[in-house]
């Protein structure tokens, strides 16, 4: 195992920097043996803006600078209000060439030391934290098999040894799908080429088969497979139960953190943001305030019974509006 990689996530202006400050919050918590460098790549403005996309307040950069994030900015030259998901493409080319690293998305918390993930940095691969949510098949219309296979050869990729023989022809786990929310590879420049490529291409110039899914939000998504697959990587590339288990969780948002996860990832939680040099940022975060501070949180919580959760991420949303608790 190495512990010289760099850890990047995406911050900006709202929503993001806040959970940004707790994401750092809760690494410098659990790890403290990472010896690489935290970096929080920011947006700049520009013509894929309509406002400025950069972090605001100076009591946030202060924070950000005592939990030892570097903020870096960089420019959206192809995605940005218009698909604020390929920040975590662009963002890419802000990090050192040739050096190993790890993204998270900014809703993920650690609750376990990241120093002991063995990354095979030469290897990629990401979260399998996810459902079936892309493609949605037509009837009528082309299978798993036929959509897939299209991406593949557009690209000039072995699609047959990409599948699953675990997994039924047709059913969506034999197809290598990803959640976005964590991947990683030897060399940041190389992986953000190589999905910038593939992630333009299918926007747009999408073969034919694509020609009813929806790619927004779903684009990085559909890209990010065929990325892995290309660079060597696969669903296998680490040991499961870590990243999405013990050492991090990728939460989404906080009433959905609240519904399903652990007792431990409410205690990190918890514990991380109840420092008053943090508080006080926080607080200025409505749903943070109320779900965090005021103990709204915690009536999301009781509304669960977490051995026995709805199958479908839709239906814990659907409860937790109808009770009137959903934030975000």
């Amino acid at each position: 195992m190495t512990n010289s990689y760099n850890i990047m996530v995406v911050g900006q202006g709202g929503r993001l920097q806040y959970e940004a400050i707790i994401f750092a919050a809760s690494l410098r918590a659990t790890s403290p043996d990472f010896k690489g460098r935290l970096i929080v790549a920011e947006p700049q403005p520009g013509r894929q803006w309509q406002n400025d996309p950069r972090i605001r307040g100076d009591d946030t950069r202060e924070l950000m600078d005592r939990l030892e994030i570097e903020i870096v900015p960089f420019e959206n030259r192809h995605f940005g209000q218009s698909y604020p998901y390929g920040n975590k493409i662009e963002a890419l080319f802000a990090l050192p060439e040739g050096e190993p690293f790890v993204f998270f998305d900014t809703d993920t918390l650690f609750t376990g030391d990241i120093t002991q993930v063995p990354f095979d940095f030469d290897r990629p691969t990401a979260s399998l934290r996810r459902e079936g949510t892309w493609p949605k098949l037509e009837l009528y219309g082309p299978g798993y098999t036929q959509i897939w296979k299209s991406l593949y050869d557009k690209f000039g990729l072995d699609f047959a040894s990409s599948l699953d023989p675990d997994f039924p022809d047709e059913y969506w786990q034999r197809y290598l799908y990803f959640n976005a929310g964590f991947f990683f590879y030897k060399c940041p420049h190389l992986f953000g080429k190589k999905f910038l490529e593939y992630a333009l291409a299918i926007r747009d110039n999408p073969p034919p088969e694509l020609i009813v899914q929806e790619l927004d939000p779903w684009l990085d998504q559909v890209a990010l497979p065929l990325v892995i697959h290309a660079l060597g990587g696969g669903k296998h590339s680490l040991p499961p139960g870590l990243l999405d288990g013990e050492i991090t969780c990728h939460y989404r948002i906080l009433p959905l953190l609240y519904a399903r996860e652990s007792d431990r990832v409410i205690e990190v939680l918890e514990e991380v943001t109840a420092p008053n040099w943090v508080k006080k940022v926080l607080k200025k975060y409505d749903p943070m305030k109320r779900m965090i501070y005021q103990g709204r949180g915690h009536k999301v919580r009781d509304l669960f019974d977490r051995k026995n959760l709805p199958r479908r991420e839709q239906a814990i949303r659907n409860t937790i509006k109808r009770n009137g608790f959903w934030m975000r």
